[in-house]
């Protein structure tokens, strides 16, 4: 397990790009819409790692709820798998709770899953694996 990537949430994602292309001194290298999740994703490298900046596509999305309740700022931190189906059934026998039964289609090219953030000292966990295109 690697830490994959940390996303954060933005009220206003083209100020935010313009902020963290200051930041990191260069582009984005993704930007995605996952229509179900309604979230628009834009993702910085960082090393070995990423930053994925999250913008509510919906006023009713899981990303205007959180910014509304919480403000912007970090949301999740995401962590990539080998397996993610096995990774969800250990987590289960060691008493995590899973947001979602089975695998959803994640950002930039990842079938995800989260794990509820009770379970990690308030944390989201966010578990990962990549797909093939």
């Amino acid at each position: 397990m690697k830490t994959e990537h940390i996303g954060i949430a933005v009220s206003n994602l083209e100020e935010a790009v313009k902020h963290y292309e200051k930041l990191f001194n260069r582009p984005p290298y993704k930007r995605e819409v996952i229509e179900d999740q309604k979230v628009e994703t834009v993702f910085f490298k960082t090393g070995e790692s990423k930053v994925e900046l999250l913008g509510a596509t919906s006023d009713d999305s899981v990303i205007a709820k959180f910014i509304r309740k919480k403000g912007p700022g970090i949301h999740h931190i995401a962590f990539e798998v080998d397996d993610l189906e096995k990774e969800m059934k250990r987590m289960q026998s060691e008493g995590f709770r899973l947001l979602s039964n089975k695998p959803l289609k994640g950002a930039d090219n990842k079938i995800i899953v989260f794990l509820h953030p009770k379970d990690a000292e308030g944390v989201l966990v966010e578990l990962c694996q990549s797909i093939s295109d």
